[in-house]
């Protein structure tokens, strides 16, 4: 590790937002997955000597060697080097916490089996942090994973308690949620706004100075951290909502021989009418599992979240019922049942990410082998120990042959722009189905294939 080209750390005082505002400060980030580490690389970046903390082994050696851990190819030129200024990688959360001024934790925060909100992560950094801190030393500790309102207060407070420490004279406590879009280089870690919450009214605002070094967008203090909590529970949940409104309608126009992509394209004429795309279903970190967290915390105050549960029990559905459309599909086309091979085009959760948590092609392609059908799947950002077990991976897309329906389930653009024609020409029946509605599907029929789409009527 690096000597600290800074002056001994000071925590919180009179001299605080000066040093936020001139990059004078110590900064450690705990939990180095895919929200830490650009959230670390952006804090270096705009100026600040910052500490990286993760328990993983794998990820601290990958760090410290200057190698990216995470499989994000995003991020493979943008690794500092091992004897870079300004970074130091660690386990010992003990050790950033003494460094450091400003410690900022963004820990996982996933849901049960369940779907009750798994809290265990935020406790545990917040009472490792809390330990080492110490009495006077005046630590801001600020939490960026995604919670409901309340839990900042209801989780460390206690703990600060416990050891002996009062918030406002040893650690203050702040909340300031992620926001940036993993794939999306317009809206990475340093272009998107941040809102944060304090108990302090100084704090607050001069954690405005630490972050309008970070991101060239809006910053600014909204008061109760719990107002921060909700708004980013909030925006995952208005997108949840927005999205299980297409997808049910997805399933409810081809009923109608309507297809769902020309009624909203007609719709979207309207000055005022917000355009959503229907898929085979949601995932990663976020918008599968937020809306848990506001479920949770509406059914503690006794207020029941109708709205909040039906969405997101469509959008957990969606993945059944295109299993279901796939099947008819084969039948349809004389497959005999159980003998039906499907290719995946794509796995991970969104386009241009390597990142297959929660993704909605799990459960698909389960539903799937299920029924005794085969199952391949090619994604060029994911590596084969990223698979589940019993899904055959496709390490050359140029030797895929023999399917019977090609799913294209991920719109990465190596998965849009791949030689169809080629494809074509290896298949057993030539069945497309564009799970994402990205396909030029008058282009793919003139090469022969039979194309079906998520809320398009069936065609055989």
């Amino acid at each position: 590790m690096n000597e600290n080209p800074y002056q001994q750390s000071m925590g919180w005082d009179s001299s605080f937002a000066s040093r936020a505002e001139s990059g004078n400060l110590n900064v450690g980030i705990i939990g180095l997955g895919y929200v830490g580490l650009p959230t670390a690389i952006g804090f270096r970046d705009a100026g600040f000597n910052v500490w990286g903390v993760d328990l993983s082994e794998h990820i601290v050696n990958c760090l410290q060697e200057g190698k990216n851990p995470l499989g994000d190819p995003d991020l493979d030129d943008m690794i500092p080097k091992s004897d870079s200024e300004r970074w130091h990688i660690s386990r010992s959360t003990a050790d950033a916490t003494k460094q450091c001024d400003v410690l900022i934790v963004t820990v996982p925060t996933p849901v049960s089996e369940n779907l009750k909100p798994d809290l265990s992560y935020v406790e545990s950094a917040g009472r490792a942090i809390f330990e080492a801190a110490g009495k006077g030393n005046r630590k801001v500790v600020i939490l960026e994973s995604t919670v409901y309102p309340g839990v900042t207060a209801s989780t460390w407070l206690p703990i600060i308690a416990e050891l002996g420490l009062k918030e406002g004279e040893d650690v203050e406590v702040a909340y300031c949620p992620e926001r940036f879009n993993p794939g999306d280089p317009n809206h990475g870690v340093r272009q998107v706004a941040r809102v944060i919450g304090c108990s302090n009214p100084e704090v607050g605002q001069s954690l405005v100075h630490l972050y309008k070094r970070l991101t060239s967008e809006d910053v600014r203090y909204v008061g109760k951290v719990e107002v921060a909590e909700a708004t980013k529970v909030i925006e995952n949940v208005q997108r949840d909502i927005n999205i299980a409104l297409v997808n049910e309608l997805a399933q409810i126009f081809p009923e109608l021989d309507l297809d769902v992509e020309d009624v909203l394209s007609a719709a979207a004429t309207k000055w005022n009418f917000h355009r959503y795309t229907p898929g085979i279903g949601v995932g990663g970190h976020c918008i599968p599992v937020d809306p848990y967290y506001m479920m949770q915390r509406a059914q503690e105050v006794g207020v029941p979240a109708e709205l909040i549960t039906a969405a997101r029990a469509v959008n957990r559905m969606m993945p059944k019922h295109v299993s279901g459309v796939l099947k008819d599909l084969l039948y349809q086309s004389g497959v005999p049942a159980g003998e039906g091979r499907v290719l995946f085009l794509g796995w991970s959760y969104k386009p241009g990410v390597g990142d297959a948590r929660e993704t909605p092609v799990e459960p698909l392609a389960q539903n799937l082998k299920e029924s005794g059908i085969l199952i391949s799947a090619w994604d060029p950002y994911l590596s084969v120990k990223d698979f589940p077990e019993g899904i055959r991976v496709i390490e050359d897309i140029a030797s895929a042959k023999d399917f019977d329906l090609v799913v294209l389930a991920t719109a990465h653009k190596e998965c849009v722009e791949i030689d169809w024609v080629s494809l074509h020409k290896g298949m057993r029946t030539p069945i497309l189905y564009d799970g994402r509605r990205i396909l030029d599907l008058q282009k793919m029929r003139a090469m022969g294939w039979i194309t079906n789409a998520v809320g398009s009527p069936i065609k055989y």
